[in-house]
């Protein structure tokens, strides 16, 4: 079965060019990432994928336990470039000694972004997840997270 039959029959379709918001969680929602450095890996991955022109950030947060990552897809599909993230970040933070364990759960959660002005609204409910977990006082404080329109 093509990656593509697959998509469609988990009710999932990629389109290049469009915009999602995409999350993932921590296997067992661990809080992996409160180790800021360890979450810099999963930001390392983010950054790769917008190298190799798989897709363009626009806005993501790592939190503790889970990401948030806004993107447009440039190339391929978002289980390509999840499965991406998710493998490469995992090999990182294991040969790191981050944790011996499974560091993702499986699948992911996206949303497609229909309406331009839908994305600023998106952008910063994710910039403010630290906020609303009561991580920090000011989303400037918290070391994990990016938006292009600052």
């Amino acid at each position: 079965m093509s990656q593509r039959s697959a998509d469609l029959r988990s009710g999932r379709y990629s389109e290049v060019g469009q915009v999602y918001l995409l999350t993932s969680v921590v296997n067992g929602r661990q809080p992996l990432f409160s180790n800021w450095r360890t979450g810099r890996y999963v930001v390392d991955e983010f950054r790769r994928a917008q190298q190799a022109g798989v897709a363009d950030s626009l806005a993501w947060v790592v939190m503790p336990d889970h990401f948030h990552w806004l993107v447009t897809l440039k190339k391929g599909t978002l289980g390509m470039l999840i499965r991406r993230v998710k493998s490469a970040s995992a090999l990182t933070i294991m040969r790191a000694g981050c944790t011996p364990h499974r560091v993702w759960q499986k699948g992911y959660h996206d949303r497609a972004i229909r309406r331009e002005e839908d994305l600023l609204a998106v952008a910063r409910y994710i910039v403010a997840n630290p906020l609303r977990a009561g991580l920090v006082k000011r989303v400037g404080d918290y070391p994990l997270w990016d938006a292009v329109w600052l």
